[in-house]
C-alpha cells in the first residue's frame, strides 16, 4: 500500500514505523506536519491509500481525513483520550497500558478503533517506555490495522464508555501542578514517578539552589538519606536529593530560562555541587564478569557521549582488558547503544567548535582502542538504537549483535553535512564494500536490523528478550569464549590488523577524517553549528527533508527533467 507517515517530527516511533513498513514492501513517504496547506499538498502529491499519523501535535485537516483512511497512533488504551496519555499512566502507577490505532475524526482520539495492543508497565521514564513498550505495541497495532484495511472485511468499532472492559477515559493535559513534588512528604517512589512522567518532555518544574529548573533522569539512590529536599551528594554528573524516606539521583537538569540547555546536574550546578560529598550509585558506566566474558555497560542519557564520558569509558575499557577474559561485550544502554558525540555539552561550551574537536578526538581514541584490541574478541551488543558516530563505534568491534527492534542511523549529514570520524572510512567499507558505504552515508535514512543484517553491518540478531534480560547475550558470549577455534580466530585477527596497518595506518584514516571535521567545526560554512543549535533547542523544521518526502523529491526530479528539455 501507499502510506504517508504524517508526523510532527521524525522521532523514534516514526523511524521504527518507517523501517518496518518498508521492510513489509509498502511504499512509504513522510511529511512533517508544518501546516494544513502542506499536509493537503503532500496528500495530493503522494495520493496515499492510508495516512498514518504516528506523532502529531495538531488535528488532521477535515478534508484530508474525510477523503481517505487516516489512522492515528495514540499511546493510550482503548477509550483513553488526551495529549498526556503516557504521562498520566506513569504518574498514576498503571500496571498495564497500551496503544490504540484509531480513525481520525472531528473529535480527537474518539474515532473508530482499528486495532490496539497492551503491555506491562516498567518502572521507567516516559521516554524510555515510549521508545520500547509503546513502540513495540504501536508496531503490532499499526500492522494489524493496515492488514484490516487491506482485507476490506473489518468494520472498526467505536469505543463504548459504558463497556466495563473499556478502562480508558478522556483526560486533560498533565500540568506541572499535577506533578509538583512535596519534598517534605513525598516518598522516593512517588518522586520517581513524578519526574519520570515528564522525562524527556517537558521535564518536571522544581527549584534547586535557589534556581527554577526542570528535572530529568531520576534514579533511586540506595543507602542515602538526609533532610527531605536537601541536596546531599554527587556522583558521575548527578546530584542526590533527599526524599521523605530516602533519596533520588537527578542526572540532568535544565534551568527555566531562555535558551537554557538540558545538561548533567553537576555541570549546571558546578559551584554548588563541588562542595558535596561523593556518593555511589549513579553509574552510567559499569563492568561485570561471568567466567571468560566481561560486560562493559555505558547507559548514557539519550546515548550522547561527552568528552569526559568518552575518557571515562576509555579508562573503564582499559581496566576491563586487564582481566583474564576471552571476550568483552560492549553493552551500551538498554534504550540507546550510542548516538556519538554529546551535542548538548558542545552547545553549552564557551567555544562549541573547540568542544566539538575535543569530543570527536575523545571518541576516536576509544574507537582506536577497540580496533587495536587483538588479544580477545570484542562484541557490540545493541539492545537499543544507535546513530551517527555510535553506529561506527560499534563497527570497531569484531561482531555486532542487535535486537530486532533496534534502528540504526549510519550517517552524519543531517547534522549540517557533518563529515564524521570514528574511523568510519576504514570500518564501513570493509564491512559493506565501497559502493554500499557511499550509499549508506548519503541516504540519510534510518535502517532496520533486517536490512543491516543483509548488508553485513550486523552479524547476529538477538532475541527480543535480550533487551531487558542480558542472560541470552551472556549465553552466546560464553559459547564464543569457549570455542576451541578462538585462538585461531584471534591469530587471524592479529594478522589482518597488521596487514591493514601496513596498507594504510589508522593514523592516516583519522587524519583525513579530522581534516574534513575541522572544516565543519572551524570553516566558513556554519551549517553544522546551525543544525546543532536547531537540534538542541528543538526548533521545528520548516519543511520535510527530501530524503524522507519521496513525493516531493519525485516532483522535484520531474521538474528538473522538464526544465532540461526546454529549448535554450
Amino acid at each position: 500500500m501507499r502510506i504517508l507517515l504524517l508526523v510532527h517530527s521524525f522521532n523514534s516511533l516514526a523511524q521504527r514505523l518507517h523501517v518496518e513498513l518498508i521492510e513489509r514492501r509498502h511504499e512509504v513517504s513522510v511529511e512533517f506536519d508544518v501546516n494544513d496547506a502542506l499536509t493537503r499538498e503532500a496528500v495530493a502529491l503522494f495520493d496515499p491509500d492510508i495516512v498514518l499519523a504516528a506523532f502529531l501535535k495538531r488535528a488532521i485537516p477535515e478534508d484530508v481525513w474525510r477523503g481517505r483512511p487516516c489512522l492515528v497512533v495514540h499511546p493510550g488504551i482503548v477509550g483513553d483520550r488526551g495529549q498526556s496519555a503516557l504521562d498520566w499512566a506513569v504518574i498514576s502507577g498503571e500496571g498495564e497500558w497500551g496503544v490504540t490505532v484509531l480513525q481520525a475524526e472531528a473529535e480527537m482520539d474518539a474515532g473508530p478503533v482499528w486495532a490496539s495492543a497492551t503491555f506491562s508497565m516498567r518502572a521507567a521514564t516516559k521516554s524510555s517506555l515510549y521508545r520500547r513498550e509503546v513502540a513495540d505495541a504501536a508496531m503490532a497495532a499499526a500492522m494489524t490495522a493496515i492488514g484490516r484495511i487491506q482485507s476490506g472485511a473489518f468494520v472498526p468499532p467505536r469505543p463504548d464508555a459504558s463497556d466495563a472492559n473499556v478502562r480508558g477515559r478522556a483526560r486533560g493535559p498533565c500540568r506541572q501542578s499535577d506533578r509538583a513534588i512535596d519534598w517534605t512528604s513525598d516518598a522516593t517512589e512517588v518522586v520517581l514517578r513524578k519526574i519520570r512522567s515528564a522525562d524527556g518532555t517537558p521535564g518536571l518544574r522544581d527549584e534547586m539552589f535557589g534556581r527554577v529548573v526542570r528535572l530529568y533522569d531520576a534514579h533511586r539512590a540506595d543507602r542515602l538519606a538526609g533532610v527531605p529536599g536537601a541536596v546531599i551528594a554527587r556522583c558521575g554528573g548527578a546530584v542526590a536529593r533527599a526524599t521523605a524516606d530516602g533519596a533520588v539521583w537527578i542526572g540532568h537538569v535544565r534551568e527555566e530560562r531562555e535558551k537554557a540547555l538540558k545538561l548533567p546536574a553537576t555541570l549546571v550546578f558546578a559551584v554548588e555541587s563541588a562542595v558535596l560529598p561523593d556518593g555511589k550509585g549513579y553509574a552510567p558506566i559499569s563492568y561485570e564478569e561471568e567466567g571468560p566474558v566481561g560486560f562493559l555497560h555505558f547507559a548514557f542519557y539519550n546515548g550522547a557521549m561527552s568528552t569526559a564520558q568518552c575518557q571515562a569509558l576509555r579508562a573503564a575499557y582499559a581496566q576491563a582488558l586487564t582481566r583474564p577474559t576471552r571476550v568483552v561485550v560492549l553493552m551500551g544502554g538498554p534504550d540507546y547503544w550510542s548516538n556519538g558525540i554529546h551535542l548538548g555539552v558542545i552547545e553549552a561550551a564557551e567555544s562549541p567548535a573547540d568542544e566539538s574537536w575535543r569530543n570527536i578526538n575523545a571518541i576516536d581514541d576509544f574507537t582506536r582502542d577497540i580496533i587495536t584490541t587483538t588479544d580477545r574478541l570484542v562484541v557490540a551488543a545493541l539492545r537499543g538504537s544507535a546513530g551517527a558516530g555510535g553506529v561506527f563505534l560499534a563497527l570497531a568491534t569484531d561482531e555486532v549483535w542487535a535486537c530486532e527492534s533496534v534502528v540504526l542511523n549510519p550517517h552524519y549529514k543531517d547534522m549540517g553535512n557533518l563529515y564524521g570520524s570514528e574511523y568510519w572510512t576504514y570500518l564501513l567499507p570493509r564491512r559493506v564494500g565501497s559502493e554500499n558505504a557511499r550509499a549508506l552515508t548519503q541516504a540519510r535514512l534510518p535502517m532496520g536490523i533486517a536490512e543491516a543484517r543483509r548488508l553485513g553491518l550486523v552479524d547476529r540478531v538477538l532475541p527480543p528478550a535480550a533487551r531487558a534480560d542480558v542472560r541470552s547475550i551472556a549465553l552466546v558470549a560464553r559459547t564464543l569464549a569457549l570455542d576451541p577455534g578462538l585462538e585461531g580466530r584471534l591469530a587471524e585477527k592479529r594478522r589482518r590488523r597488521e596487514a591493514d596497518e601496513a596498507a594504510k595506518p589508522l593514523a592516516a584514516y583519522r587524519a583525513e577524517e579530522l581534516a574534513r571535521m575541522r572544516l565543519n567545526f572551524y570553516g566558513f560554512d556554519p551549517s553544522y553549528h546551525v543544525a546543532r543549535y536547531n537540534f538542541i533547542h528543538k526548533i521545528p523544521k520548516s519543511r520535510t527533508p527530501l530524503t524522507l518526502a519521496r513525493h516531493r523529491s519525485q516532483r522535484q526530479r520531474a521538474a528538473t527533467r522538464q526544465k532540461s528539455r526546454r529549448p535554450m
